[in-house]
């Protein structure tokens, strides 16, 4: 194919002024033969001028957002094997020709770099994102099925089946969980390297806010399971109406065998309408896990058409 580079690095960037060169410079130092892609998304320090420096080829992400940054650069750049790190240096690189390998010789969609089987919950300093990433993780693994060992991790190897497959829909740090579901989902070869993690050097900071990342990466998990999996979602939410009325119908019908009068029409009505929604529940979730399976077919089929593209 025109302009296909065999392993492309690319790194999303947002004031990264401290470590971008560091990052670039160890790219280079560990794959020599790697294009290394630096996409600015509007940094308002020297993150341009220094990756310049350090030999990247720079472009940019003018829409706010790492979601949308790895839009941009899944759409432009083509290539055999995809590195994406993070430009904030936390990151070990030693482990990365293991990764392209991977994907190079051994078929993986995904490689995830693995932190949190590593160094990561003693050189992170902040309870609350150990937390968060363990929460995440565990709640995917359960909902999904699957044994991904680091969901938000910002290292990773993809083919060029992956990201050309991959439909980019969240605007920021969520498109890591997005990633995952996305391999998991359409049955993707996934593979885990563990990784050493350093925690920020003084001075850089954290785009994540803890709080209001977490409440968003929660949010769209509940909405990945409503999508992915909706006879599971709309099932439980039919279990519960079908529970609630009933425990309310019980009553009724006990006094009605005991007295032979009903006497609480209005909640008898509420059951009825309870038992109806449920219902309704159950079939909306049977429709759209019938159109899942068609989905996943026609995903199948296009992708044995981009797969012969990027031959």
């Amino acid at each position: 194919m025109h302009g296909m580079d065999k392993i492309a690095v690319i790194i999303p960037c947002y004031n990264e002024e401290l470590t971008i060169q560091s990052v670039v410079s160890d790219v280079k130092e560990r794959l020599p033969e790697a294009v290394v892609y630096v996409y600015d998304n509007n940094s308002s320090d020297r993150t341009v001028e220094y990756a310049e420096k350090a030999g990247a080829v720079v472009r940019h992400e003018y829409m706010q957002g790492k979601g949308n940054v790895i839009r941009r650069m899944f759409r432009e750049i083509d290539a055999a094997c995809y590195v994406m790190v993070d430009g904030d240096n936390t990151y070990s690189l030693e482990k990365v020709r293991e990764m392209v390998d991977l994907v190079l010789e051994h078929n993986a969609d995904m490689v995830i770099g693995d932190r949190l089987s590593s160094t990561y919950f003693q050189e992170n300093k902040r309870p609350f994102h150990n937390f968060g990433n363990s929460m995440v993780r565990s709640a995917i693994n359960r909902l999904f099925g699957c044994e991904i060992k680091d969901i938000m991790t910002g290292l990773r190897a993809f083919s060029y089946d992956f990201v050309k497959t991959f439909p980019v829909l969240s605007t920021g740090f969520e498109i890591e969980t997005e990633m995952t579901i996305h391999a998991v989902n359409h049955q993707m070869q996934i593979e885990n390297v563990i990784v050493d993690y350093r925690d920020r050097q003084e001075g850089s900071v954290s785009k994540l806010n803890t709080y209001s990342d977490g409440l968003r990466v929660l949010h769209m998990i509940a909405k990945l399971y409503r999508n992915y999996k909706p006879l599971a979602f709309f099932g439980l939410i039919a279990a519960f109406l079908a529970l609630l009325a009933l425990v309310f119908f019980i009553p009724i019908v006990v006094a009605y065998a005991r007295t032979g009068l009903v006497e609480r029409f209005p909640t008898l009505i509420v059951c009825g309408f309870a038992a109806i929604a449920a219902l309704m529940s159950l079939f909306a979730g049977l429709i759209l896990s019938n159109q899942g399976y068609a989905d996943r077919r026609s995903f199948e089929i296009y992708r044995n058409m981009i797969h012969r593209d990027g031959k």
